[in-house]
């Protein structure tokens, strides 16, 4: 199977975790597409959706599927998104498509997040993957002398704008022994919106697409 087969498989399983009546926290990324398409065929059954970015809600509006504003809900019963790394604690590096912080806001605000990858993103340790951070443009110079402090090597996203109007430093060369530590440090930094560290917040069940099939790894 091709890696986008597999991305498939795992998009269109998540449905199975989507209760009828209820409001669907949605991802970004090629994985979570594939579970849009999943979503457009039960459209009906829900209520509608919060989507992490503008390129989801626009695939979302185009399946006829409503969307809500996070700050029309109370909470999400579930949030499904892709990851670019995950461990086998379920922390994850996300924001390769430089939406992890309405991401990351999403998955608060959900009682259940599932994620959805394929084998090729399942990680020992994280870090082999460039570390997304978003950051107010005005500290972009200084968060990046913080980060270099921290080990990694900060590389400026060129020519991406986030959602939110922020840049994006992608760090380089970090081994991740700590997640959660490193998480709050980088979190701690001035200027730092977020960073694409999911470790606070880690994964509830994980979706794994694999030539065997979709494999589930829960809690």
């Amino acid at each position: 199977m091709t890696q986008d087969e597999l991305k498939k498989a795992v998009g269109w399983a998540a449905l199975e975790y989507v209760k009828p009546g209820t409001i669907v926290g949605v991802g970004t990324g090629s994985t979570a597409s594939h579970f849009i398409d999943a979503l457009g065929t039960i459209k009906n059954q829900i209520e509608g959706a919060v989507s992490s970015s503008e390129a989801s809600t626009e695939k979302l509006k185009n399946q006829g599927i409503p969307i809500f504003d996070c700050n029309e809900v109370d909470s999400l019963d579930i949030y499904v998104d892709g990851a670019d790394e995950i461990n086998g604690y379920m922390h994850m590096i996300k924001g390769g498509g430089a939406a992890l912080t309405r991401e990351k806001i999403i998955a608060a605000v959900a009682k259940k997040f599932i994620c959805v990858i394929d084998e090729s993103k399942q990680v020992d340790m994280l870090g082999k993957f460039p570390l997304p951070v978003e950051v107010i443009p005005m500290a972009r110079s200084y968060v990046a002398r913080e980060l270099v402090k921290l080990g990694g090597t900060p590389v400026y996203r060129q020519n991406v704008v986030t959602d939110n109007g922020n840049v994006i430093l992608d760090v380089h060369n970090l081994v991740i022994l700590d997640p959660v530590a490193l998480e709050n440090k980088i979190n701690g930094i001035a200027g730092v919106v977020t960073v694409g560290l999911f470790a606070n917040r880690s994964a509830d069940v994980v979706l794994v697409g694999t030539a065997d099939g979709v494999k589930t790894i829960a809690e």
